[in-house]
């Protein structure tokens, strides 16, 4: 046989590897709570020397509880650590294949050739989606493309204008590409503001320039609906694994804290700032509007949060005290419509440290007073939080928009 027959054979076998969808038959999902820093130190060392273990949220906080994926063959040596260092943890599922399954199964039920929010959608129905609006509403719609990713995508979205002169606000979604709700609630609020007749509604599209993408990982996403469900980063090539934390590898404060050096890590902050091709090109986009940005959103999931700067240090940002009672006006305004309850702070403070994200970045060094991160539902007790039932997409953008509505009245109350 040839060498040319055996490399060809080989590449075959290579790309039908690759194109297979990773399954987690047996996978088990537990939460482990670190009550000291020895078992904090554990935990983290633990998620960088294993691809067997899966982290839903990063070990970075004392008795934050963190969701921990295991493989079958991983369990025993697992559950032996767990005794050994006295951790306290519980069983949340029993088999992480049966969500993912009953997912599928809905999204297949869901697929009628529209565009609407009652299931989830590809990167190619949302990106035609965009394309057709410029034709719909040619005097309010402009596409955008706020820069590349890795594999040579578009990071695609649109500038929704009603009026000369306004102040722009930068919204951004899908950083994290299993976090579907995330650009599912952007390109809800893409539409409500194109369609609604709600008058706080018309009042706030209509108050700004707004720059949204919908997905800042595209080739993540992606890998999201062919390959591996819950990949979080981006798809750039590594020595040992692939991609980094996208919202880690942003230029301020780089690495200093809640980032992984460790390459297989899940908040691996990249060989340097702006590493990342999604990042590099999206700030400079974002860097051609410095001045003009009156208020920077990020959108995520899971755990029910409204989140502002800092995230690299417990210090607080000059208008700490601004940004909190806005966002508890924002949050009392979501809890509303549903009940939905979410905490507000800092990010340090509220959640875990985290350096080198995009709203710390947007504010630190372009100067953007207003800027916030959604963790949306669900909270962070839920077993499956990023695999949410595709009948909370309307319900979340709903409540998210009431939220909007008021942050951004008291913001103008505030003298912003």
């Amino acid at each position: 046989m040839s060498r040319l027959v055996i490399l060809l054979g080989l590449g075959l076998l290579v790309a039908l590897v690759q194109s297979e969808r990773v399954r987690y038959d047996n996978y088990k999902i537990y939460k482990v709570t670190p009550r000291s820093a020895a078992q904090l130190d554990i935990l983290t060392r633990l998620e960088g020397i294993s691809d067997s273990l899966k982290y839903f949220n990063s070990a970075s906080v004392i008795d934050h509880p963190v969701s921990i994926l295991v493989a079958p063959h991983k369990e025993p040596e697992f559950l032996d650590i767990l005794k050994d260092n006295a951790f306290e943890h519980i069983l949340v599922e029993n088999n992480f294949q049966r969500v993912l399954d009953a997912e599928q199964s809905e999204l297949k039920r869901s697929r009628a050739g529209i565009y609407d929010w009652s299931s989830y959608h590809t990167l190619d129905e949302t990106y035609d989606w965009l394309r057709s609006l410029p034709d719909k509403y040619p005097d309010n719609v402009e596409l955008i493309v706020a820069g590349k990713s890795y594999e040579g995508r578009d990071l695609l979205g649109v500038k929704l204008s009603f009026k000369s002169g306004n102040k722009a606000v930068f919204i951004e979604g899908g950083i994290h590409a299993r976090e579907w709700i995330s650009a599912a609630t952007v390109t809800y609020i893409i539409n409500q503001f194109l369609t609604s007749s709600n008058s706080q509604i018309r009042a706030l599209a209509e108050s700004f320039d707004w720059y949204i993408v919908p997905h800042v990982n595209p080739d993540g996403y992606v890998y999201t609906h062919q390959s591996d469900r819950v990949w979080r980063k981006t798809r750039s090539k590594g020595l040992l694994c692939k991609g980094a934390d996208a919202n880690r590898n942003f230029g301020f404060h780089w690495k200093e804290v809640g980032a992984s050096s460790i390459e297989c890590s899940e908040t691996y902050a990249g060989k340097s700032a702006f590493s990342e091709v999604e990042t590099q090109s999206l700030s400079q986009f974002i860097s051609t509007l410095q001045g003009q940005i009156y208020a920077y959103i990020s959108f995520h999931s899971f755990s029910q949060l409204m989140l502002f700067p800092y995230g690299h240090t417990k210090e607080h940002a000059p208008n700490h005290n601004d940004l909190q009672q806005i966002g508890e006006v924002a949050a009392a305004a979501l809890a509303v419509r549903y009940g939905t309850k979410y905490t507000v702070g800092n990010v340090y403070d509220a959640i875990y440290p985290a350096s080198g994200s995009s709203v710390d970045w947007a504010y630190g060094n372009q100067g953007v007073k207003l800027a916030y991160t959604y963790e949306l539902r669900p909270t962070s007790n839920a077993n499956n939080g990023f695999v949410l039932p595709a009948n909370q997409i309307i319900p979340t953008g709903e409540e998210t928009l009431d939220s909007l509505v008021a942050l951004f009245q008291e913001a103008k109350k505030l003298g912003y």
